[in-house]
């Protein structure tokens, strides 16, 4: 930095000095020169002046001679206030003299011009063109002169910016041999300890837990030899102390992947499988080692667990799977066996997603099940049809034709067994209903309709009994909805399954709204009551079988209202949810297809 400084300093005075010299050449040369570059015009012109006054151009040669002469006089003064050279000043007087001659001889030729003009041009031959070379000749002399000395000092620049240069040269080449010494010298005191401190890390990255680096010196250097020595030490001691440990749960782990009755797939975030149980390999019928380290669709071959994996590890969450999608037929010998599909992002304590679980359990049995409970079901309620409907009518007949024969109980009870004949009937219907909807023998006939026709259908079914309950029903749906594509006696079910519920389970006083809106390409529906809404642990089973709200005198029905609305519309395309907040209200909406998009 002294160095430096001193570079700095003297470099400045060098600077300074060549400025100087510089501003001395401007200053004091340049302005006398060129005040004899304009005398040497103006006493040009002023000869002009003199020919044209001869040639008998007397005006325009005055006025020449009148404006060259006080521009001559201006520049004479210059000069004579800017004498810096030697020798200038007589040159100077020189040229005023002979000027003052100069302009006594012209006046004389323009007096004698009038009388003679062979006389007059005798006299500038002989007296004024002489003195006027003199006098231009004079000031070529002034300006000579001080070229003369522009090119002294000019001289005396260069040699101050050669000493500038020697002088700096100098002094930096000793300030870069100075700097490279202690740069060496610095770099082998700190590269020193840095590699041993690198060759020592590289140790313990292969393993090397017993590696040491020396300290030497003082100060940073040291303090990070000793806190190195002290990490090594520790994590010897960690791996000595965990290395068992670490394997120990790592076979715990595989010995659970293998005990699982279910598939498990594991995969890493470039989808490529890391780890699968035995049944996974029983279930793909792949060798394990051959599995592992390829590609999920190599062994699994499904395009929406491909999708649903890859999702998963993008997003961090459990993707959403259809119910199509959510179960996966593997073909064997006996038949097709299906397995329910459940797709885990894994997720470290840093938060990165390292990989994905796929989860296969064998619901076959479980799927035989439900079809053979749904073939009884349907064979139960078509059986149980014919009685009921007899005994029904038994019922209507005893009622018509002996009530004036029974006691007040007798008829109370036989109106009680009328209505249970009734709530039998209305069971066994929409069981069969039911199954012949999970069958996939329920006829839908699909139409374009508008979902405002829907809504009046339905609404002028429920009229009567909201009224009757002191409930308001309100039809919000737009009449210029686009038409959608759906079987109006089906929805128009649905519609009345829905707002009778509503109605069902709202107070007097309360209010019911049919809502429709279009969304993208479909139609939301929805039906909002402000009644007691629907508990939370019940809300994810609302839709399943044989569910119903205890909820005092509003419970009722038969629970199946809300399963067969769930299957009416999956059979049109659409889907189906509640949104509920206990105490204040539940919505029901579904969406059904626009008729130009399907």
């Amino acid at each position: 930095m002294v160095i430096v400084a001193l570079i700095l300093v003297l470099a400045i005075a060098l600077l300074l000095r060549l400025g100087r010299a510089s501003d001395a050449i401007l200053q004091e040369n340049y302005l006398s020169t060129l005040a004899a570059e304009n005398m040497i015009n103006d006493i040009e012109r002023q000869d002009s002046g003199v020919l044209l006054i001869l040639l008998d151009f007397k005006e325009l040669g005055i006025k020449e001679l009148h404006e060259s002469e006080v521009g001559f006089l201006q520049w004479l003064g210059r000069a004579k206030d800017n004498i810096t050279v030697p020798g200038e000043r007589e040159v100077v007087e020189a040229i005023e003299k002979h000027y003052t001659a100069y302009l006594q001889d012209v006046s004389q030729l323009r007096l004698t011009r009038e009388m003679d003009r062979d006389h007059a041009v005798a006299l500038y031959h002989d007296q004024i063109l002489p003195r006027f070379r003199t006098i231009r000749d004079t000031c070529i002399q002034l300006r000579t002169l001080n070229h003369e000395a522009m090119y002294t000092a000019s001289r005396q620049a260069r040699h101050l910016a050669g000493q500038a240069v020697l002088f700096i040269s100098l002094i930096g080449g000793a300030a870069i041999l100075v700097g490279m010494t202690f740069s060496l010298l610095l770099s082998r005191l700190i590269s020193r300890p840095v590699t041993e401190l690198k060759n020592a890390v590289s140790h313990l990255a292969e393993g090397d837990y017993s590696v040491h680096v020396p300290v030497h010196g003082g100060g940073e250097l040291r303090l990070l030899a000793e806190a190195f020595n002290d990490m090594a030490e520790k994590l010897k001691h960690f791996h000595n102390m965990n290395i068992d440990q670490m394997l120990a749960e790592k076979r715990k782990s595989e010995a659970i992947i293998r005990s699982v009755d279910d598939g498990l797939v594991v995969v890493d975030e470039k989808l490529l499988i890391t780890n699968l149980n035995p049944k996974a390999t029983a279930i793909f019928q792949v060798d394990p080692e051959d599995a592992l380290g390829k590609h999920v669709l190599e062994v699994v071959r499904d395009e929406s667990i491909f999708q649903g994996l890859k999702a998963a590890l993008e997003s961090g969450q459990p993707p959403h799977l259809t119910d199509e999608e959510n179960v996966l037929p593997v073909p064997k010998d006996d038949g097709d066996q299906l397995f329910q599909v459940a797709i885990l992002p894994m997720r470290s304590r840093a938060g990165v997603i390292p990989g994905a679980v796929l989860v296969l359990r064998d619901i076959t049995r479980m799927k035989e099940l439900e079809r053979l409970k749904s073939e009884f079901v349907m064979t139960a309620s078509h059986e149980l049809r014919t009685p009921l409907t007899s005994i029904g009518m038994s019922v209507g007949m005893l009622m018509e034709s002996a009530a004036a024969k029974l006691t007040d109980q007798e008829r109370e009870l036989l109106g009680v067994c009328h209505e249970e004949v009734n709530r039998l009937k209305t069971l066994v219907n929409d069981l069969l209903d039911l199954s012949k909807i999970e069958a996939g023998r329920l006829e839908i006939s699909l139409e374009p309709v508008t979902p405002a026709f829907l809504s009046l259908q339905a609404s002028t079914m429920i009229k009567p009994q909201a009224e009757a309950g002191g409930i308001a029903l309100t039809v919000e749906v737009p009449e210029d909805l686009p038409e959608v594509l759906a079987d109006p006696n089906k929805i128009v079910w649905v519609l009345v399954n829905l707002l009778a519920n509503a109605v069902r389970y709202t107070p007097s006083g309360g209010h019911v709204r049919l809502l429709g809106e279009r969304v993208g390409d479909a139609v939301h529906m929805k039906v909002q009551d402000d009644g007691p809404g629907v508990p939370r642990e019940m809300q994810s089973r609302i839709f399943d079988k044989f569910v119903r709200l205890d909820q005092g005198e509003a419970s009722g029905g038969s629970g199946l209202g809300l399963a067969i609305s769930k299957e009416i519309i999956r059979a049109h395309r659409g889907g189906i949810w509640l949104e509920s907040e206990p105490g204040r209200g539940s919505t029901f909406t579904f969406t059904l297809p626009l008729a130009g998009r399907v």
